[in-house]
């Protein structure tokens, strides 16, 4: 079985046997039926050894291969309602201002663009994630101009208006060298999080929507905190039981928008790249904190 259908079973199954044990497993399924649905990725250079692949392109093609198979929960009595399992979970929005900075004349351009994955763009002065990111919501592009009638220089700025449960980075180690008319590979440590708060790249709107699940993760923090100075945060295993079965577990997602992450707040899940130890990842997948607090 191979195309959609096929990645999604044999995805499935590597879930399930991952479950089953705590070692490490080896995808045998998963890659026959990657190689069979994309031959590319099966192609094989001196020695019959696999070639390298870009770690971006396997994801993004898994991803749409789940996209096209998996429908999305919920009915369309939801405000929100979005088509794949993976565009509800693991897509985001921006809405984007285009303006000609050559022409005062011309008005700004508003749109909203729909991504699975946010860019950090990496060049010699970025050495931490945030800064990548920060960078690619605002850029500098050349399109044609129809008050100027040539082409001009646009400013681009994107703000994020809507947050996946699981948001996924591609890191951008590719610039564009004009004297040598090359593409250049940044190869340099980029410093990144366990724990990833989203709230600068948000709009206003979004930002205020996000606020109560913030707020109440602060108010655990501060919990927690009274509790360490008051040394009553010291307990044995009974007493760690008795708080596990009377934690309560909250959504994750605005309750109109299924998937979505309704405070900002995701932690490390994985990091996809060519080989362990390359510099830095290709892809990071970050999950949304989930709410607790105690019964």
């Amino acid at each position: 079985m191979v195309g959609s259908e096929g990645i999604c079973a044999a995805m499935k199954q590597l879930y399930q046997e991952m479950d089953k044990t705590s070692e490490s497993v080896t995808p045998l399924v998963m890659l026959k039926v990657l190689h069979m649905t994309f031959p590319r990725f099966a192609e094989r250079g001196e020695g019959g050894v696999f070639q390298q692949q870009d770690a971006n392109e396997c994801w993004t093609e898994i991803m749409r291969m789940m996209s096209e198979y998996l429908p999305g929960e919920g009915s369309t009595s939801t405000e929100t309602v979005r088509k794949s399992f993976i565009e509800q979970y693991f897509g985001g929005e921006n809405t984007t201002t285009l303006k000609c900075s050559e022409s005062e004349e011309e008005p700004e351009a508003k749109s909203v663009e729909k991504w699975t994955q946010l860019r950090c763009h990496i060049n010699t002065d970025v050495r931490y994630m945030q800064l990548g990111l920060t960078m690619g919501l605002k850029e500098n592009i050349e399109k044609t101009s129809t008050t100027l009638g040539r082409n001009a220089v646009y400013v681009k700025t994107s703000n994020v208006n809507r947050l996946p449960s699981y948001l996924t980075i591609n890191f951008i180690r590719f610039f564009y060298k004009e004297k040598e008319n090359i593409n250049a590979k940044v190869l340099k440590d980029i410093k990144f999080p366990m724990e990833y708060d989203a709230f600068e790249l948000c709009t206003p709107e979004l930002q205020t929507k996000l606020t109560p699940a913030r707020d109440q993760f602060e108010a655990l923090r501060q919990k927690k905190i009274e509790k360490e100075l008051s040394g009553k945060d010291i307990k044995n295993k009974h007493d760690e039981k008795k708080e596990e079965k009377e934690m309560r577990y909250e959504p994750c997602s605005f309750p109109d928008d299924i998937g979505s992450s309704n405070s900002g707040y995701y932690q490390l899940q994985a990091v996809l790249t060519h080989q362990a130890g390359a510099p830095p990842p290709a892809i990071m997948s970050l999950g949304s904190n989930t709410k607790r607090t105690t019964g």
